[in-house]
């Protein structure tokens, strides 16, 4: 009996002091709280240091975060959202939902300069059509692909930013030929899925010849599967750039503790993470510690991105046209 009695004094002891502990919720898109994914590491991590409870909770893919958000608005329970890009960026900071973060970030290793007061960067990367190497007549351009019968499997970009990064990168390199381009391409696109794990996975049980994703996607192939099999195609016309951020919640009723986990993300610690389980670059460590296999990635010789406050307008525009050329 005085076991029981002090095992259930030290359980109630030990669920006070659970429920004494802050919770700091982090809206994040799905692939990155999976099994797979960098959220449990990272949260590990970050709790073995901050004496809290970190709540990572899957909302989709990265565009229907800002969704999500804009229906929750000040009734939101997140803290932080972490997976935004710069397509995205201008509309998230027109909601006036989120704060500035007042970090002086250094150590970023971008590969163009970052200025903003309400996001930060942890990773970075470019879009890109993947493909298995034994694939015939791979295109290197949009054009080469519109005219060729390779089949390939596309994101939403009302939901994905891979999808809306897809978007960006037809008008950027393209222009006032973008709705040529959709055009073409429309009988080459098999499905349409809401993510790219969606699409991943249809490319990977053989239901296309490519799928859009990014061009350091073969290293994990290669490197957690040991499997030289796969490689991303180069365009001649250049591949777009997509930097995710994270940003803190103006209404978080734990704005230390979200300040504190945005300068974790800069460190070591979390940005170690990214390149096996993300499979992206990292935004603040140096190219020389990053896996063996990275280096066999392609390299873009052209960057593509579009600034920040000029994305909005360039995206509305960019869904109509896409709309209207896979209606037709």
């Amino acid at each position: 009996m005085k076991h029981t009695i002090m095992a259930a004094g030290l359980s109630v002891v030990a669920g006070a002091a659970f429920a004494q502990s802050p919770v700091l919720t982090v809206y994040t898109y799905d692939s990155f709280v999976s099994d797979w994914g960098p959220g449990p590491a990272i949260e590990a991590a970050f709790e073995a240091q901050c004496a809290c409870d970190l709540q990572f909770v899957g909302a989709g893919d990265g565009a229907a975060l800002l969704a999500r958000l804009r229906l929750e608005g000040d009734a939101t329970e997140a803290d932080i959202v972490l997976g935004l890009d710069t397509n995205l960026t201008a509309s998230a900071r027109a909601t006036g939902l989120f704060a500035a973060h007042g970090i002086t970030p250094e150590g970023l290793t971008l590969p163009v300069a970052w200025d903003d007061a309400e996001f930060l960067p942890f990773d970075w990367g470019y879009f890109a059509f993947v493909h298995r190497t034994d694939l015939a007549n791979v295109p290197t351009s949009f054009e080469a692909l519109a005219a060729s019968d390779i089949s390939i499997v596309i994101q939403d970009p009302r939901s994905s930013t891979p999808g809306l990064g897809l978007l960006m990168w037809v008008q950027a390199a393209h222009g006032d030929n973008a709705a040529a381009i959709w055009e073409g391409l429309a009988d080459n696109i098999v499905t349409v899925t809401p993510g790219w794990s969606e699409a991943y996975g249809l490319f990977l049980e053989g239901e296309a010849d490519m799928v859009l994703s990014y061009t350091t996607s073969p290293a994990y192939h290669l490197i957690a599967e040991e499997d030289a099999g796969y490689t991303a195609a180069a365009f001649d016309e250049g591949h777009y750039m997509q930097i995710e951020v994270a940003g803190q919640l103006a209404g978080s009723d734990q704005p230390e503790l979200a300040k504190a986990f945005l300068e974790f993300m800069l460190s070591p610690a979390f940005q170690e993470v990214i390149p096996m389980t993300n499979w992206m670059y990292p935004a603040a460590l140096d190219p020389a510690a990053l896996p063996d296999g990275f280096e066999s990635l392609i390299a873009p010789a052209t960057a593509l991105l579009v600034a920040q406050d000029e994305a909005p307008a360039i995206r509305d525009a960019a869904l109509a046209t896409w709309q209207a050329a896979l209606a037709r």
